[in-house]
């Protein structure tokens, strides 16, 4: 119904920036949100930012005046732009979206997950 292709991630010094986009495809006629989430080893998924359908944002503590999440509505896609990374900040990216589909002609809610991106930041 509605699939995410992520682009953006790789290796970066730190101190050195990295700009993530989440392309969502389907026939989407409303989005709630946009989610970034982050996953290291043996740790938990994080929230990493949010931006509403009416354009609100959301930060982690840990990423506030670091990360910038946007939007460009009319191509449903969103992204983060990371800067002044540390190592911490490696992990795997993942966007989520979260809105309403149109299949067979009739409208269906979503949540659709990326594939994931793999964030790298080396000291």
């Amino acid at each position: 119904q509605v699939t995410l292709m992520e682009s953006g991630g790789g290796l970066v010094q730190s101190g050195g920036s990295l700009r993530l986009s989440c392309a969502a495809s389907g026939r989407i006629i409303r989005i709630y949100a946009m989610d970034w989430y982050r996953q290291a080893p043996g740790k938990q998924r994080e929230l990493v930012a949010t931006i509403t359908g009416g354009g609100s944002t959301n930060y982690a503590d840990s990423v506030k005046g670091r990360f910038t999440i946007s939007r460009e509505n009319a191509k449903n896609t969103f992204f983060l732009q990371m800067n002044s990374l540390n190592p911490s900040d490696t992990a795997i990216y993942l966007c989520n979206v979260r809105g309403t589909v149109v299949v067979d002609e009739r409208a269906h809610d979503f949540n659709s997950w990326g594939q994931g991106t793999q964030v790298t930041v080396s000291s």
